[in-house]
């Protein structure tokens, strides 16, 4: 059986804990696409794990896999296991798709100076080389990890694409950075110590699922970052909605089961590009300060806003969600009132759907119902469940529920593995 986990804003949902939480009744848990760019935060008693490559799942104990869909940079993901182990975490099998993409320096160089050229249109990108290593992917002259592990095959690969570099950034103005014998001697390294977990992992899922296995599928980023329906060119360089799962991990459509959107109670993005509900103001200092709303990756701090449903529901409509799970409601406490975005207009005119133009996009004022704020004790909640809400959060979670048409799995109250409240279980 195969369960997916998906953001359904701008990313940083929380899904992290989501997928640490639902892992504990997985076999296997699977990242699907992305690259370091993305970073998902798990607090697991006193300890708190960044992750930024591995699926969450790592945390659990469980059998993890790195789908073809991702594209990996090995330093970092010998860092990210070097972390994990010296804090003690019991690693349980790790899985690299052969056919996965590995970001090479020139990738990062790459990243900078086409960022500096982009102007206004600049997608704000981490520049660690995720959307270059994709674009070499795209061209057909990427390597792979099947290539890296083939010592032969990656000095001849690597002789190709290191001489199209070197014109490609002397067109620029630019000398590549690294040499050519430098990339082999390091990247060699990597290649001894990454090949025992080189696999065809689209053979494997389809094994374990044919088993019987419960599989995770975890989404990095979210759905308004995907490169085909987000906020283009302000998004992410792969297919980050539930389809991504058949090509980023190699399953079939029917294999999957549930799908579960993470809502934010609330909305955040970092990086530029326009967001209606955006608050500059003390609700969204409010906001910024009482969600910790920095980067997992980047640090940088997000741009905070009231719930858009416009965005979740557009998230629907494409991944065609089983159940949401809101997170941070605690967050909102203290606030005298609550907002959330019901629909857009442009010039008093009703918007009737999530807009692709950006121009269109830009202008949108957010149509808004309030609510009276609240306050509530964590521990007592979980104490005594989510009836023991005040009034007006159970108002919040009902109209947010019965406006999307989407059944609530649960609700998240806390950052602590503990501070959750789940109604339906994806497995």
């Amino acid at each position: 059986m195969i369960s997916v986990i998906l953001g359904t804003q701008w990313g940083d949902e929380a899904k992290g804990k989501l997928t640490d939480y639902y892992a504990g009744k997985a076999d296997i848990s699977v990242r699907f696409q992305g690259g370091n760019n993305a970073g998902h935060t798990i607090v697991v008693g006193d300890e708190t794990f960044k992750l930024r490559l591995i699926s969450s799942g790592v945390v659990q104990g469980k059998d993890v896999v790195m789908g073809n869909g991702m594209v990996i940079d090995p330093a970092i993901l010998l860092e990210e296991l070097a972390e994990l182990r010296s804090k003690n975490v019991k690693i349980g099998n790790i899985y690299i798709s052969e056919r996965a993409h590995v970001i090479m320096p020139y990738h990062k160089q790459e990243d900078v100076i086409l960022e500096e050229l982009k102007g206004k249109h600049k997608a704000g990108t981490t520049k660690r080389g995720i959307g270059p290593c994709y674009s070499d992917k795209v061209s057909r002259i990427g390597i792979r990890f099947v290539d890296l592990i083939d010592e032969t095959v990656f000095r001849e690969k690597l002789d190709v694409v290191y001489d199209i570099k070197k014109k490609f950034f002397s067109s620029l103005g630019h000398e590549i950075e690294h040499s050519k014998q430098d990339i082999i001697n390091e990247y060699g390294k990597y290649a001894d110590f990454i090949r025992e977990y080189v696999t065809d992992t689209s053979v494997l899922l389809n094994e374990a699922n044919n088993a019987g296995k419960r599989i995770l599928m975890e989404g990095a980023q979210a759905t308004h970052l995907d490169i085909d329906f987000g906020i283009y060119p302000f998004n992410t360089s792969s297919n980050t909605v539930c389809g991504g799962v058949c090509t980023g991990a190699g399953v079939p459509p029917k294999s999957i089961g549930t799908v579960l959107g993470i809502v934010k109670a609330y909305t955040t993005r970092v990086g530029t590009g326009p967001v209606p509900t955006e608050l500059e103001d003390d609700y969204g200092n409010h906001l910024a300060q009482k969600g910790h709303e920095y980067g997992t990756v980047t640090g940088r701090p997000r741009r905070c806003g009231w719930l858009d449903l416009m965005l979740v529901k557009y998230s629907h409509m494409l991944n065609h969600l089983d159940g949401i799970f809101i997170t941070k409601l605690d967050v909102l406490n203290g606030l005298d009132k609550v907002k959330v975005c019901t629909g857009y207009e442009v010039e008093g005119k009703n918007v009737p759907h999530f807009p692709s133009n950006m121009d269109i996009f830009s202008k949108c004022v957010p149509v808004y119902k309030e609510f009276k704020g609240w306050d509530f004790d964590t521990d007592s909640v979980l104490a005594d469940g989510l009836d023991s809400l005040p009034k007006a959060a159970k108002d919040y979670l009902l109209y947010v529920e019965k406006a999307l048409g989407i059944p609530l799995f649960g609700v998240s109250i806390g950052p602590k593995r503990s501070q959750t409240l789940v109604l339906n279980e994806i497995f």
